[in-house]
């Protein structure tokens, strides 16, 4: 299963009509790192007049609150902003700090919805996938022939050792695993050494 994700934590402000509007978003692991940031953010501006959240879990749990906004122009607009950039295991808190002038309902829901858009701007995006991991190793002179074959089917390169021979860590998806393996072993007439060594989630972004 393949998920989209943000690499760390990231915050992202402005300020709309006097009121100023704190986006922040974090990666989280379950409901109870969720609740953790939440509070964390909320322990952070005490003197906000709100804290409104989002948050989507991988394995599909969701929440959002209005924290005393009116009911559904605040956490559901942050809530559609992380699920139309297809966005799980994040949570985005945004704080208000109230400036004195009135909003509307449509004014909130665009000023959230922002608030969550900028804070998505702000972070690098992870496209996680399950990955093999795979070590191969070559003669030098068979090195050259590597790297289109890894790009054919998206394999990323995590490291190399230039020793006796040139040993290559891979990652590639595990769909494409075997693929990879017959046509390295076909191109270097099987002077290559293809080991899996593991399964793991793996960054293809």
């Amino acid at each position: 299963m393949e998920y989209k994700t943000v690499e760390g934590r990231v915050e992202a402000r402005f300020e709309e009509k006097k009121s100023e509007f704190i986006g922040y978003l974090a990666p989280v692991e379950n409901e109870e790192e969720a609740v953790g940031f939440i509070e964390e953010i909320r322990a952070m501006h005490r003197k906000a007049r709100h804290n409104c959240y989002a948050y989507i879990l991988r394995d599909g749990g969701a929440r959002h609150s209005d924290d005393g906004e009116p009911q559904g122009t605040a956490g559901v607009p942050i809530y559609e902003v992380l699920q139309k950039e297809g966005l799980s295991g994040v949570c985005c808190v945004v704080t208000r700090y109230f400036g004195g002038v009135l909003l509307g309902a449509g004014g909130l829901v665009r000023a959230y919805t922002k608030a969550a858009a900028d804070a998505v701007l702000a972070a690098k995006i992870k496209e996680m996938a399950l990955a093999v991991k795979t070590e191969v190793s070559v003669e030098y002179s068979l090195y050259g022939k590597l790297p289109k074959i890894f790009e054919e089917f998206g394999a990323k390169t995590a490291d190399e050792k230039f020793e006796d021979n040139v040993k290559i860590t891979v990652y590639v998806r595990e769909q494409f695993a075997n693929d990879l393996e017959a046509k390295l072993v076909d191109a270097c007439s099987g002077n290559v050494t293809v080991a899996a060594v593991g399964k793991e989630y793996y960054d293809f972004a």
